[in-house]
């Protein structure tokens, strides 16, 4: 648990301080010193007296007792060293920069084991090992460079990685991202990601604590802690944004040989970012885009209006906008004409507004102006100008710094010359903005952040789902995969609505099935054989005489039992999927069927149980959206039934842990009904 011993220490020691400023234990003394520390501040070397101008003990014996003790010495010393600071110096808090531990193998695994422990059992915090450090308001506990100028308002970032922790701060620095706050966890041997979250969420204050958190993760060791803590936060007021790492199998390897991590399943993680309202970033440049954006006004809606001097960035943006579902909508009438008439001619006003390159800062003014006040429809602008010679940019950016202050929309500053304006943007930056360099990555960010939820209640949908009778059939299935009629029972037991169908062994129960259903009727192979692998489907039958030789045909295909009538469905291929994630649940998917699932792995993941504003998001968030919405002329499906079926679904599988993959697919979607016509259920009780 994180101390105050560690967040505000009356005295630190550097053991292992250097007066070699390109060893860690040099340059982390140097970065202590160099921050201000207003405590007392130690040093530990056999060898000196006197290390950068810092009392230095040459035998842990005569050190003065101390708050928090940052261990810069090979790992074979470092328990010698914690056991002596423990019981006898009165530490509490460590931070230990050493590598050498759990990402070594077993022996090290071993070690950074006995060390936690140690420490755990003296009430003491402990922080890595295989760390950068920590940076406070109290101190700068790191040993790389830059370190980041604090500001109480500024981000908190906790991360798995240093080096990572360094190059984010290599990314955010130009654009004007500030810090309160770094914590570096490395091997997380006693403090992990989620126990920084927890720190967060317990010692919040909306007057005085950064509403902005980051996470660069590598193992999310406990997904339940992080789901509590993060829907806390962002319930509390604070914007949360994470990359995790580690998802593909090349990237579990890397991992697990930097920090000992064990990788989880992308789709699971992706699930619980979205349950905790968690803006999910694939790396560092878009990370501290979207860190950029939280510390704008928030956007309230997808309507965008981009106001330029540059053609083709603007349709650059358009582009990545519209990619993620954000609307640049087209200005006609009134406003068209009002703003056509602020400009120099050959300027359009439709949306991009393109002042062209002639453009004034006066009329600049006048437009941002009339967006902010006189265009209810628009939810916020992106202004970009950049130097090309016509104007002062430093009334550009006087200008916009007035703006982006006054106006009651958020408005987000494109100024992509980074170089020839040098003087003038840090003068901007200086005043507390931050810049967005990149049109398309700011693009991105505006769009990811619009399409993260907001954190799910935490509330289970039980409406006409029949928990004893769930349980009761759970109970009596053998492990597996089930039968069709099992699979039946269950689907109506959530009131999930499936196709007709019936299970038939002879031709005399075949055609009273036909004449019951009525044509067209589609037959399916019952065994353990995989359905489409050996010829076991056939769709669309619509006369006696085909549905007699399909029946005769696969009854002869080896190991089929029986064989499953279906009521032929017409619509749009959906598909829900559901897997079992150790320590995070049941993880659902949703999307189209066919080619979008299989192929193209179009698909949104959720994590149950889940609420109904959760489904509507995970299908919003598909791309293939604008096909279930309806495009071109052709109809939609029903996306309130289909998001129900998702929710019944994730209900379902909260009481039957046993189900260890679950799949519907295809379901059959209209404006209508949406139907499940083939299904399938796996169950395990062994894990």
């Amino acid at each position: 648990m994180i101390n105050d011993k560690l967040i505000n220490p009356g005295s630190i020691v550097v053991v292992g301080g250097s007066d070699d400023l390109f060893k860690p234990g040099g340059k982390i003394l140097r970065n202590i010193i160099d921050g201000q520390f207003k405590g007392s501040l130690y040093v530990v070397n056999p060898n000196q007296d006197i290390v950068q101008g810092v009392k230095s003990y040459r035998d842990l014996n005569e050190l003065p007792t101390a708050d928090l003790a940052i261990l810069a010495i090979s790992s074979k010393y470092c328990m010698q060293v914690v056991d002596k600071l423990v019981k006898e110096k009165n530490a509490k808090a460590f931070i230990i920069i050493s590598a050498g531990f759990s990402e070594s193998g077993e022996e090290g695994k071993k070690l950074e084991k006995e060390i936690a422990e140690l420490i755990r059992s003296s009430g003491g915090c402990l922080i890595g090992p295989n760390c950068i450090g920590v940076i406070t308001p109290a101190y700068s506990g790191i040993f790389t460079t830059p370190v980041p100028r604090l500001d109480r308002k500024g981000c908190d970032l906790v991360s798995g990685s240093g080096a990572t922790a360094v190059f984010i701060f290599e990314s955010a620095i130009p654009k004007g991202v500030n810090f309160s706050s770094v914590f570096s966890v490395g091997n997380s041997a006693e403090t992990g990601v989620e126990d920084v979250l927890e720190y967060w969420d317990y010692t919040y204050d909306p007057e005085t604590s950064s509403s902005i958190k980051l996470i660069y993760v590598e193992s999310i060791r406990n997904p339940d802690k992080l789901l509590f803590h993060a829907s806390s936060l962002i319930r509390k007021g604070c914007r949360i944004a994470a990359i995790k790492a580690g998802t593909s199998e090349a990237g579990s390897r890397a991992a697990s040989s930097h920090t000992g991590a064990l990788a989880s399943s992308d789709s699971a993680v992706e699930a619980l970012f979205r349950k905790a309202g968690i803006v999910r970033c694939s790396g560092r440049e878009e990370l501290t885009t979207v860190a950029s954006v939280f510390f704008h006004k928030n956007l309230k809606g997808r309507n965008i209006a981009i106001i330029t001097h540059a053609g083709g960035p603007a349709v650059m943006l358009t582009d990545a906008l519209s990619a993620g579902g954000m609307n640049i909508p087209k200005i006609t009438g009134e406003h068209h004409d009002n703003l056509l008439a602020m400009m120099n001619p050959g300027a359009s006003a439709i949306n991009p507004i393109d002042m062209i390159a002639t453009a004034t800062s006066e009329q600049l003014d006048k437009i941002i102006d009339y967006v902010d006040k006189k265009m209810p429809e628009i939810d916020g602008m992106t202004v970009i100008f950049g130097s090309n010679g016509l104007n002062d940019m430093a009334v550009i950016y006087d200008l916009l710094h007035r703006k982006i202050k006054e106006c009651d929309k958020p408005l987000f500053p494109i100024l992509p010359s980074v170089s020839s304006s040098h003087t003038e943007l840090d003068y901007f930056l200086a005043k507390g903005h931050v810049n967005f360099p990149d049109e398309v990555v700011l693009g991105r960010a505006l769009t990811k952040i619009s399409n993260t939820p907001y954190p799910a209640a935490d509330k289970i949908f039980l409406e006409n789902i029949d928990v004893p009778l769930i349980r009761s059939i759970i109970e009596t299935c053998p492990d597996g995969y089930q039968e069709p009629d099992v699979i039946q029972h269950l689907l109506k037991a959530a009131s999930i609505p499936t196709v007709e169908e019936m299970i038939v062994a002879s031709r005399k129960e075949l055609f009273s099935a036909a004449e019951k259903m009525g044509f067209p009727l589609a037959l399916k192979v019952v065994g353990p054989v995989h359905k489409s692998d050996v010829g076991g489907v056939t769709l669309n039958i619509r006369n006696r005489t085909h549905l007699e030789a399909e029946f005769s045909r696969m009854r002869e295909i080896p190991q089929v039992k029986s064989v499953l009538v279906q009521k032929m469905l017409t619509g749009t291929e959906l598909f829900i999927g559901a897997k079992y994630e150790p320590k995070f649940g049941h993880v659902i998917l949703c999307g189209l069927g066919g080619i979008f699932v299989e192929v193209l792995g179009d698909v949104s993941s959720g994590l149950a149980p889940l609420t109904f504003r959760e489904a509507e998001s995970m299908i919003r968030s598909l791309k293939s959206y604008r096909i279930i919405r309806g495009t071109r002329g052709k109809p939609g499906i029903n996306q309130q039934k289909f998001a129900e079926i998702i929710v019944r679904l994730s209900s379902l599988l909260r009481f039957a842990t046993e189900i260890k993959e679950m799949d519907l697919n295809p379901l059959i979607g209209s404006m209508e009904a949406i139907t499940a016509v083939d299904a399938r259920i796996r169950i395990e009780r062994s894990s």
